[in-house]
């Protein structure tokens, strides 16, 4: 999933958030049900604020651990792992072409708000989407839809993608048929996106009455997707409450789920932004499990009787380069001579989870597509002298930005990282400038325009399908990144319009292969970030795409 909003304004709220909050303080955290005394509220803490309640204005992973509770698309993904299975839809199938995809739905599913849903209710989602005009096509606010379906039925920005959404059809109650322009490499992958997760229509007449709103470099989202109360999904918990002095989520068991109900009646979903802070609240008792556990925290935890289950390795984490930003890294030598410089050994060894691997090429080796042939910059800090020496870049001067006040999944400690890269690079002999920012808005921002020669960043998969890692930055031109290499882009390209799946599987091979001969930046590790549990918390199945269903939780 995105790690930030690409966007061509900054994005904010109608709140602002007040710091940290002393751990406790939810008056439902308390109490117990009808039933003598048993603990009814489930308290999970992450990294950050969710950005909406509604999933299809969002794009990172803290807004989608709430909304993936609520609304469920047609697609998911098998518990705990990355295989697609039926969500809304109990199967489907594309042509062979990959332009039809018709998708047969379960009955008996009702929405949070009593509606029916069925083929029309789909359909009514996906043409909301495609019909979606001003600030709503900014995106900063759909920036999902333009991932996998591309524009809009009217395009008011030039620059926006073609649309590739062609139609959606409710071919019978319980059939419904989307056709799309041309195969994509995020179909059917893309249908199993929280973005794309189905709304009541009663809940969509709702939203049209809201717009989204931009001033200078802001965007106001509707108030519906700020506030509980208007957004209904088919989910096994419906939204309550979102108390933002609070920085929390409340949750309820919706007791006409089509499925398995939600074992524990209250869930609420509240931010800590420290590592430290939130194992503390987890060992005070005031939460029942957080995500991102510090690598160091994990065996302590696990010595003193917490759960502490580990996920699959599916992130990327890297060092990227802005040839924009410093016209030296438009130099293959200078390129090479950086990744060479890095001891990416060093920093998994020492930084990440047992179980990180250094990376070779821009996805995991757990996505179909990884080569094992790709070229290689093993650490060798001669040879970067050398490669500098060549380029005539032996005084070479260079920014390197890196965020602060913020934790992601292949990233645990973003400035201790930095530091050990910064002093590999200086052993090389390269100057290196510190630029500390914080992570949103100025950090995201900076990286997004180019204006860090070099910078931290990564991904976390959303589906299992290499367009979806080397696709997000190497189809095309993109200012992070600031350069034009057209055998790249047509390697990239070529690979997500193969549609049988040997075929793409060794296309992406090459892409990797051309992406890394070319090295637009330096792939740095992979991570198996770490999730944490109360003793007497039963957690659910952990996923290597962060899907937890907290329905599944339950106390021992």
């Amino acid at each position: 999933m995105r790690i930030f909003k690409s966007r061509t304004v900054r994005a904010i709220t109608t709140a602002v958030a007040v710091g940290l909050i002393a751990t406790g303080c939810s008056s439902e955290r308390d109490g117990g049900d009808a039933k003598g005394g048993e603990k009814d509220t489930f308290v999970f803490a992450g990294s950050g604020d969710p950005g909406s309640l509604d999933p299809a204005l969002a794009s990172d992973g803290e807004t989608f651990r709430v909304t993936r509770q609520a609304f469920e698309a047609l697609l998911e993904h098998e518990p705990g792992g990355s295989k697609l299975v039926g969500g809304l839809a109990e199967k489907w199938e594309g042509d062979a072409a990959g332009k039809v995809w018709t998708f047969n739905l379960r009955q008996g599913v009702k929405f949070h708000d009593g509606e029916a849903f069925n083929a029309a209710a789909v359909c009514a989602n996906y043409d909301h989407w495609f019909n979606w005009k001003g600030t709503y096509q900014s995106s900063a606010v759909s920036y999902y839809w333009q991932t996998i379906m591309g524009g809009f039925a009217k395009n008011e920005d030039a620059e926006a993608p073609k649309a590739n959404y062609k139609s959606c059809t409710a071919k019978d109650e319980n059939t419904a048929v989307i056709e799309v322009n041309e195969p994509s490499a995020n179909l059917p992958g893309g249908f199993s996106l929280q973005a794309l997760a189905i709304h009541s229509p009663k809940a969509l007449k709702e939203y049209e009455k809201q717009d989204a709103t931009a001033k200078g470099d802001a965007i106001t989202y509707p108030k519906y997707s700020q506030e509980a109360g208007t957004v209904a999904g088919t989910g096994p918990y419906k939204i309550v409450k979102w108390n933002k002095g609070n920085k929390e989520v409340s949750l309820e068991r919706f007791d006409g789920y089509w499925g398995d109900k939600a074992k524990v009646k209250n869930l609420v979903f509240r931010t800590i932004s420290t590592e430290e802070t939130r194992r503390q609240a987890l060992q005070a008792g005031d939460i029942d499990g957080y995500d991102l556990v510090a690598p160091a925290d994990v065996t302590t935890l696990e010595k003193q009787g917490y759960e502490v289950p580990t996920r699959d390795v599916f992130n990327i984490f890297y060092v990227g380069m802005s040839q924009s930003a410093n016209p030296a890294l438009k130099k293959a030598e200078v390129r090479q001579a950086i990744t060479h410089a890095i001891d990416r050994e060093n920093l998994v060894n020492t930084q990440l989870p047992e179980g990180g691997k250094v990376a070779t090429q821009f996805m995991p080796d757990t996505v179909a597509g990884f080569s094992d042939k790709v070229k290689t910059y093993p650490f060798d800090t001669a040879k970067a002298k050398d490669l500098l020496k060549q380029a005539g870049e032996e005084k070479l001067s260079i920014d390197f930005c890196y965020p602060t006040e913020v934790t992601r999944p292949y990233m645990p400690a973003p400035q201790d990282m930095f530091e050990l890269m910064k002093a590999d690079l200086e052993k090389a002999g390269i100057t290196v400038k510190p630029k500390a920012m914080k992570w949103a808005p100025d950090y995201l921002d900076a990286t997004e325009a180019g204006s860090c020669a070099l910078h931290l960043l990564g991904w976390t998969g959303d589906f299992n399908d290499g367009y979806n890692f080397i696709g997000t930055w190497f189809a095309g031109p993109d200012k992070q990144w600031g350069f034009k290499d057209k055998k790249v882009f047509d390697a990239v390209n070529a690979a997500s319009k193969v549609t049988d799946t040997a075929g793409r599987t060794e296309a992406y091979k090459k892409a990797n292969e051309a992406i890394m001969e070319y090295v637009p930046g330096v792939p740095i590790s992979s991570s198996p970030p770490a999730i944490a549990f109360a003793k007497n918390v039963n957690p659910p199945k952990v996923s290597p795409l962060t899907q937890e269903n907290f329905a599944e939780v339950s106390f021992k």
